[in-house]
């Protein structure tokens, strides 16, 4: 397997320096040849003191923070140099520079069926970052590319396997559980860019609704669902209300009501305690029966 593996390499100041002396020196020595009335061995001086000084200059690279340099000598891996600043390396190694630099991209709004059919509309945030360098250049054509693509496709496949909304109490689902579902996103993207030598930091949705051509259906969906989760609780706590008076009413012996007279007060207090409008109330001039 292409891994990652780390590279020596001489200081480049120094060579450098050395550059350059020879360099300088080579012309000084030349020209020094010549007054004293030299003129061929000059003129093979310069020549070789220039190639020596390009050879050497060919030789020197820089890598800045949170970068990496990746060298091969004629099509064949030879390691990596994580360490900043300037380096002196074969001059016929090849030098690829990588970011290690965290970064991040907004997918496109992918249209995709839900667990239940639904189509819905998503897109995530990844953040990521090169882990081994090697990979990235040399297992994939394009490691950006290859991190856009496979991030897509795990968001797809994410998004077919869980439901919009909850269809029973607890159900993981894409609106209602946020946290898990990031962490169910970020896994399922890092077994796809794993091979790549990317490492997955965060994963995120950043946009969630309905595809249009359903959406007005959906929303009173969940307007009913709205309606009826309430209905039920107002009915709970009616019927709450309703048992605490009945009682107090009994226990107190304020009136002593028998089976028919007790179900109509409850139809009563039922109606007004539910009722979404005020309710007009009739008052009993006569007996209580």
């Amino acid at each position: 397997m292409m891994q990652e593996k780390t590279l020596k390499s001489l200081p480049g100041i120094p060579m450098l320096l050395l550059a350059l002396a020879i360099g300088f020196g080579g012309v000084f020595a030349a020209i020094i040849m010549l007054v004293n009335g030299g003129e061929a061995l000059p003129l093979l001086l310069i020549v070789f003191s220039i190639i020596t000084t390009l050879t050497l200059l060919i030789g020197l690279y820089k890598v800045e923070p949170n970068q990496s340099a990746v060298l091969s000598l004629f099509g064949k891996y030879v390691g990596t140099n994580r360490r900043q600043g300037l380096h002196f390396n074969n001059p016929f190694l090849s030098k690829k520079k990588i970011s290690l630099r965290v970064r991040n991209f907004e997918s496109e709004r992918l249209k995709v069926n839900d667990n239940g059919g639904s189509p819905i509309e998503i897109a995530a945030i990844v953040v990521w970052e090169v882990s081994d360098s090697a990979e990235a250049v040399f297992k994939v054509d394009d490691y950006q590319s290859f991190v856009q693509i496979q991030s897509e496709s795990a968001i797809r496949a994410m998004a077919s396997t869980h439901p919009y909304d909850p269809h029973v109490e607890g159900e993981l689902s894409l609106r209602s559980h946020g946290a898990q579902i990031s962490e169910l996103l970020k896994v399922e993207i890092q077994k796809h860019l794993t091979e790549a030598g990317i490492t997955v930091l965060d994963a995120r949705i950043s946009h969630l609704a309905y595809a249009p051509e359903i959406a007005q259906a959906m929303l009173q969906r969940q307007q009913a669902g709205a309606i009826i989760a309430a209905r039920q609780r107002i009915v709970e706590g009616a019927v709450g209300m309703v048992e605490a008076a009945l009682n107090s009413l009994k226990d107190k012996g304020v009136v002593d009501l028998d089976d028919e007279r007790r179900a109509a007060m409850v139809s009563n207090l039922l109606v007004v305690l539910c009722s979404d409008r005020a309710t007009q109330p009739v008052v009993n001039t006569g007996s209580i029966y």
